[in-house]
């Protein structure tokens, strides 16, 4: 049978989620307490994607399967029971046997969060982003983030060494929302090219410090040229938050 299993890790001491050659990853975690699972039966997970070094995931969906006639809170309960603490399954559901967790992806939302604190505490570092100097205008950065909305050819906004040839994505909602000393942006869209929310994070926080001006987001689109967008902000502000299999 095929299982959809949705997990939660905090990135900090992964090398990202794929598995490679030097580094500890997500995959080669689970991959490992599914083979142990399985008597030793190498077992493979997909992800709905990949999460670079240092970013977090409240949300990730993984699909595998697997003969073992475990029921979903066995399998929630087995896993958790056998998996490092910075890894825990949240839920597993059977699915159909043509389910894809990377393919059949109709939206991601991902949350990229910084602390406001001038002096941020020592153990939020790993969590939070933190940026020293002036403090952003949100409404600044709200006002702009609206030309984000809807499909765009956004090459301004994806890592310069990409191989991808289709830039063009659609962003369903984007806001920025306080929470106590804490600024969230949080876009959802049905899909997103490498680095991409860290630099669209990066170049509102710009906006918002007053580097660059509201009404430069249409025209940083419009560039088509990563050299007009801000810096990429740090990794271990960015959230994979959710995905979803249902149109919005």
């Amino acid at each position: 049978m095929r299982l959809r299993a949705t997990i939660s890790y905090d990135g900090s001491g992964f090398s990202g989620y794929q598995v490679q050659p030097n580094g500890r990853t997500v995959q080669e975690e689970v991959e490992k307490v599914l083979t142990k699972m399985h008597q030793g039966t190498f077992t493979r997970i997909t992800a709905s994607g990949r999460t670079d070094t240092g970013v977090h995931a409240t949300g990730q969906v993984i699909h595998f399967d697997s003969p073992l006639t475990i029921p979903p809170p066995g399998w929630v309960k087995g896993l958790n029971a056998q998996l490092p603490a910075d890894i825990r399954v949240l839920a597993v559901e059977q699915v159909a046997d043509d389910f894809h967790a990377r393919y059949h992806v109709c939206w991601k939302t991902y949350r990229y969060k910084w602390t406001l604190e001038a002096i941020p505490m020592p153990f939020e570092r790993h969590m939070l982003s933190h940026v020293p100097g002036k403090q952003p205008d949100v409404s600044r950065m709200q006002q702009a983030a609206q030309a984000l909305l809807g499909e765009h050819d956004f090459r301004s906004f994806s890592a310069a060494n990409t191989s991808i040839q289709d830039f063009v994505r659609k962003i369903y909602d984007v806001r920025l929302e306080s929470h106590g000393n804490q600024l969230h942006l949080v876009v959802t869209g049905n899909g997103f090219l490498y680095n991409m929310v860290r630099i669209l994070a990066g170049t509102l926080w710009e906006i918002g410090i007053g580097k660059k001006q509201p009404e430069d987001l249409a025209g940083i689109i419009a560039a088509k040229d990563r050299g007009k967008a801000g810096k990429t902000a740090p990794p271990q502000g960015l959230y994979l938050e959710k995905v979803g299999y249902e149109e919005l």
